[in-house]
């Protein structure tokens, strides 16, 4: 694809500990060979340093939008929409509208994550107009592949300064290890103080309250 366009992407919706982030990257017919050069492409398939070195470099390059929602905003929005795709739309729409107020772009293009109503209703609302494109693997696309980079390299720094504040580390994703850093969060500071660190509504949180399993 060679004209202009938005690529949006989100990092942490698999993550217990940190934010959820949704970046925007508006990608040009000019600026997107440079994007090819420095090798930017899926951030699944990239290194966490290598991550937050591209991020500096695309941050330059493109213009872009980054929506963090940390953990205690992140419950909070939860608890009232009780759907992850929604939260995740709202988000979407954000960073959309956020981008839209530096840019001139009719094109969006996101991962299929739901309906897309949620997110083009969202910027009616503020007036915005854009033709949103949800397709499987979207990530093969340069602008949302510059997004997705984007919004993992945001995640990695604000878990790190979530870790540094708690003098914890936090791991990435939803694992036994992620389970056993949350017992020890609640047990220093209880189910508030791991409401902002972590997404409370993973099942994560109702082992951790049920107390230690049997070994």
């Amino acid at each position: 694809m060679t004209s202009s366009r938005i690529g949006i992407d989100e990092s942490g919706k698999g993550d217990y500990f940190g934010p959820l982030v949704i970046a925007a990257a508006f990608v040009t017919p000019a600026t997107e060979p440079d994007l090819r050069l420095m090798g930017v492409r899926d951030s699944k398939k990239i290194s966490d340093n290598r991550i937050l070195e591209l991020a500096r470099d695309i941050r330059l390059v493109c213009p872009h939008s980054i929506v963090a929602i940390g953990p205690p905003r992140y419950n909070e929005l939860y608890g009232k929409m009780r759907n992850l795709n929604r939260l995740l739309a709202w988000g979407h729409a954000r960073a959309l509208e956020n981008l839209l107020g530096q840019v001139d772009c009719d094109l969006a293009i996101a991962d299929q994550f739901g309906d897309e109503r949620f997110v083009l209703n969202a910027l009616l609302e503020k007036g915005k107009q854009i033709r949103l494109v949800q397709k499987t693997k979207a990530e093969s696309d340069m602008a949302v592949a510059a997004a997705s980079i984007l919004a993992r390299s945001e995640f990695l720094i604000r878990l790190k300064r979530l870790s540094d504040e708690l003098g914890l580390p936090l791991p990435k994703g939803a694992s036994q290890q992620v389970e056993l850093a949350a017992r020890l969060v609640y047990k220093k500071h209880g189910q508030e103080g791991l409401g902002t660190v972590a997404k409370l509504h993973f099942r994560t949180t109702q082992a951790v309250l049920a107390g230690p399993s049997e070994a």
